[in-house]
């Protein structure tokens, strides 16, 4: 037992190490992964302010911003990585290797942590410097608790994208734009999901940023509770729940995918 998890955490630290210190090395990234995506968010901070809109929902839009460096982490980071490691030759090496495929994804999504946490702290200080959003700091610690759930769920979703994508084969960069956008309404990561109806917000919680988000901004802005979707400890639970089901649903599918592979002496047929 010991040894399967220094084993796991080997491998996670030593695929995360070549993006470390490749995104070190490529200063220029980070006008490009910091402050360009800034604007997105700053224009919608502005058409908030052009209509009037109650200062929450500028915090509201300065969080969503934030997190959607994590959402994006998660499609380009994890969920096409299997297909192009595939086609740059070195997927057959990870199959080969000793250490489980979702070690190498985590490892792979953990090295890019470093521009995600710097473009979201970045996005969360000019929302408070430029902007005057003031954040609650009365419960930190379900506050960490709440992003760690909605990280664990939405990484297990990425794993299993992972598979899947590679399944498809060259759709996979199609797959990824498609669920950009979308994911950027269902989740409501400009606006409090709660205004898009019960039954479509009901619907979009099958995402883990959907509660994540709409939970961290009620602990982040207390006062106006009623641009809550649902209590946070029902969130909570859900967000948990999610997480089991997508960690175990990519250990079935990238368990399926190497057995095929070593069974097959092929990874997948490549897409038309």
């Amino acid at each position: 037992m010991r040894s399967s998890i220094a084993l796991f955490l080997r491998t996670v630290m030593g695929r995360a190490y070549p993006r470390v210190i490749g995104s070190i090395r490529q200063r220029s990234w980070f006008f490009w992964e910091t402050v360009l995506p800034l604007l997105s968010t700053t224009a919608f901070v502005f058409v908030y302010r052009a209509l009037n809109a109650p200062e929450e929902f500028i915090g509201f839009v300065v969080v969503g911003g934030a997190m959607t460096t994590f959402w994006l982490n998660v499609l380009w980071s994890m969920a096409a990585q299997l297909y192009w490691d595939r086609d740059a030759g070195n997927l057959g090496l990870y199959i080969m290797a000793p250490g489980p495929m979702m070690a190498i994804l985590l490892g792979m999504a953990l090295g890019g942590m470093i521009w995600t946490v710097t473009r979201a702290a970045i996005i969360i200080a000019a929302g408070w410097l430029l902007f005057g959003v003031h954040f609650s700091t009365a419960n930190l610690g379900l506050l960490l608790l709440t992003f760690v759930l909605t990280m664990a769920a939405l990484y297990g979703l990425g794993m299993l994208f992972a598979s899947l994508f590679l399944v498809f084969g060259r759709e996979a960069w199609h797959l990824n734009n498609l669920f950009q956008e979308p994911v950027y309404l269902l989740s409501g990561f400009y606006f409090p999901v709660k205004a898009l109806g019960p039954w479509v917000a009901a619907a979009a919680s099958i995402i883990p940023l959907t509660l994540g988000l709409d939970a961290m901004r009620q602990l982040l802005f207390p006062a106006n509770p009623e641009y809550g979707f649902l209590p946070i400890w029902q969130e909570l639970g859900i967000i948990t729940l999610l997480a089991v089901i997508l960690i175990a649903a990519a250990r079935t599918s990238l368990n399926w995918l190497e057995m095929r592979a070593r069974q097959e002496g092929r990874l997948t047929e490549r897409g038309g």
